[in-house]
């Protein structure tokens, strides 16, 4: 219900209690005494409700006041009740408001409390075969090929299965060479040179031992499979003749998979060899997989700016299919500073190259023989004695350049009062931040509602987050106090839904234009349209909010836009087949000088939203966002 709804409905009840009780001193009608507590209380918060909401403004822009309530001018927002301070003397940052005020406002608070947070990782990718797990066959001698037990590809085959029946005169006389040897002295290295011949053109131990017990040298010769799998490639037909080196097949073994992730640099932090790694994919809705973090690319994609992953995956079942597209999380519980907290892996010791082997002290690998390695050497933080950190919501927090302000309901007092403090952050996990300094656990801090009160202390010349100092004019009209990457609220982490994005989607693109051709009131239209997709409350919200206070284009454009541009950016990624259309990701250099800045274009020729006609073609399309085939990252260099 909006205020003015319930302020109209407020009255309603004050004008008919007054009617009631009029007729009943008039006609002598029974008193409602089950109503009448209920009346009295009505009226008085209709009475303390109108009182408070005499003046009428824009949590935003509270340059805004109007008598009555309505929608905020600049950006369309729902006005809020004037937040008037009762006047008590409880600090240069602090305001104080009634219960009703409050509650109209919607201030919602949260307890600083000490926690391990859990940070996590999404990641993209695709499966595809574990390369130890391959094997090719080739052909050890000239040959022919008679026959073919496995004529088409796909074909499940175990080890020692038959592949194909072969003739081959040089073959006919290895095998003669070997039992004229075994005749004459069976433990003779000629006898054993000849064994291993055999063996290096690829016969089977009990095909080797076959011969000698059968002492006849056979014509042909079954090509069995070295180990079990699906073949995946067929290169001969009956009847081919092949020369020594020439591809026959080639085998894969699918009970373990890798799973290749593209992981961003700012994600590079919160990911450890080691790490289980859960995900899914299209084919089993609902259902999770996990593995194993084996490999981290020591190189940076230039084009994508990510890091490939990989992931060893058990595939027993055989459910997973190389080629299948993956979403995958990894979650990183973080001690102080940020470290990754595993105390499971205290005192364990794991291999560097299958990390699912992990033993409780030194030795080797069962798969490939390494020797293993202390779980310290992979940069956990083991001790399980380690003190959790401060940590509040992340949406307690406004950021303005450097700086990072919350806050705080100071307890004991007659009314609710909040009290503004600059704090020093750790890093963000998730919804949460680790507070480095200025917080102490169990204050409590406002998680919703915090802007509301900024805009009533700027309107007081009180010390603000936009205005530290305090004093100056009122908010709107002078934009001089602080320098524009101080007057930005930083969205650290902005998420957008699948859903928004996808709605989000064709009026980001109209902005992305308007900006190109310069068009300042264009773009500010199409930000009013995702006002009216996302709602007012949350960081899109609030990052629109701030393209709508902008006054010149590049306040719009940097970072604004940009941070917009990364999180449609990453949505698109994920699920370039809810997009609707596809999509090209392009990039400018010049943006920042250390890094660029990214965007989405629908279609060709490049225009730079971030210059303008200054610069309108300075960039190139760095990738294709097909709705048709989710490119996934490459893993090759």
């Amino acid at each position: 219900m909006s205020l003015q709804n319930m302020n109209k409905k407020l009255i309603s009840t004050v004008a008919v209690a007054l009617v009631v009780g009029l007729l009943a001193g008039r006609y002598g009608l029974p008193a409602q005494s089950e109503h009448k507590h209920d009346d009295e209380a009505a009226t008085a918060l209709s009475m303390d409700t109108l009182s408070q909401s005499t003046i009428w403004t824009c949590s935003m822009h509270p340059q805004i006041r109007q008598n009555e309530p309505g929608d905020c001018p600049i950006c369309g927002m729902d006005l809020i009740p004037l937040l008037e301070d009762s006047g008590s003397d409880e600090g240069p940052r602090a305001l104080t408001m009634s219960e009703s005020s409050r509650a109209l406002a919607e201030i919602q608070t949260s307890e600083v409390v000490k926690a391990f947070p859990v940070a996590q990782v999404r990641m993209v990718g695709k499966l595809e075969y574990d390369e130890t797990l391959v094997k090719a066959l080739t052909a050890r001698f000239p040959a022919r090929i008679d026959e073919l037990f496995v004529n088409y590809t796909g074909l499940a085959v175990k080890p020692g299965e038959r592949l194909a029946k072969i003739y081959s005169p040089e073959l006919l006389t290895a095998q003669r060479e070997l039992l004229s040897a075994y005749q004459r002295d069976p433990g003779s290295s000629i006898t054993e040179a000849a064994r291993d011949k055999l063996s290096l053109w690829g016969l089977l131990p009990d095909q080797v031992d076959e011969i000698i017990e059968s002492g006849e040298a056979r014509d042909h010769f079954v090509l069995r499979a070295p180990i079990g799998g699906i073949v995946v490639a067929k290169n001969v037909k009956e009847g081919d003749y092949i020369k020594t080196g020439e591809a026959l097949f080639k085998i894969v073994d699918l009970s373990q998979l890798w799973l290749y992730l593209s992981a961003y640099e700012s994600d590079l932090t919160w990911l450890r060899y080691g790490q289980d790694v859960v995900f899914t994919v299209e084919a089993f809705p609902g259902k999770t997989f996990h593995g194993q973090i084996a490999f981290m690319d020591p190189e940076v994609n230039r084009r994508t700016r990510t890091v490939m992953v990989r992931v060893n995956v058990p595939n027993g079942s055989g459910e997973l299919k190389p080629g299948m597209f993956a979403q995958g999380i990894v979650k990183a519980k973080l001690a102080e500073g940020g470290r990754v907290l595993a105390p499971d892996f205290s005192g364990k010791w794991i291999s560097p190259m299958h990390p699912e082997i992990v033993k409780d002290g030194p030795g080797v690998c069962d798969i490939c023989g390494m020797n293993l390695v202390p779980a310290e050497e992979l940069g956990y933080v083991l001790d399980a004695k380690e003190q959790p950190p401060l940590v509040i919501p992340a949406s307690a927090v406004l950021r303005t350049g450097k700086r990072a302000v919350v806050y705080v309901e100071k307890p004991n007092t007659e009314r609710p009062t909040y009290e503004g403090r600059e704090i020093v952050l750790g890093p963000r996990a998730g919804d949460a931040f680790i507070v480095e300094a200025g917080l102490d656990a169990g204050e409590r801090v406002v998680t919703n509602g915090a802007f509301k009160i900024d805009s009533a202390l700027q309107i007081k010349a009180k010390p603000s987050m936009m205005n530290p100092e305090g004093g100056g004019s009122m908010p709107g009209h002078n934009h001089g106090v602080a320098t524009p990457a101080e007057s930005h609220v930083e969205m650290l982490g902005l998420e957008i839904s699948t859903e928004q994005a996808v709605q989000l989607l064709s009026p980001y693109l109209k902005m992305q234009s308007a900006l190109a051709s310069d068009n300042l009131e264009a773009a500010k239209k199409e930000a009013k349209a995702m006002m009216k997709i996302t709602g007012h409350s949350g960081a899109l919200p609030d990052l629109l909010h701030n393209m709508l206070a902008a006054e010149t284009l590049d306040e719009l454009r940097k970072p604004s836009f940009e941070e917009l541009s990364e999180a449609m950016i990453r949505v698109a990624r994920a699920h370039p087949d809810k997009m609707g259309q596809d999509l090209l990701i392009m990039h400018c250099p010049m943006v920042y000088p250390d890094r660029g800045a990214d965007w989405l274009q629908a279609s060709e020729p490049l225009r730079n939203p971030y210059f303008g006609e200054m610069m309108l073609q300075c960039g190139e399309v760095t990738e294709t966002i097909a709705i048709d085939q989710a490119e996934a990252p490459s893993h090759a260099h």
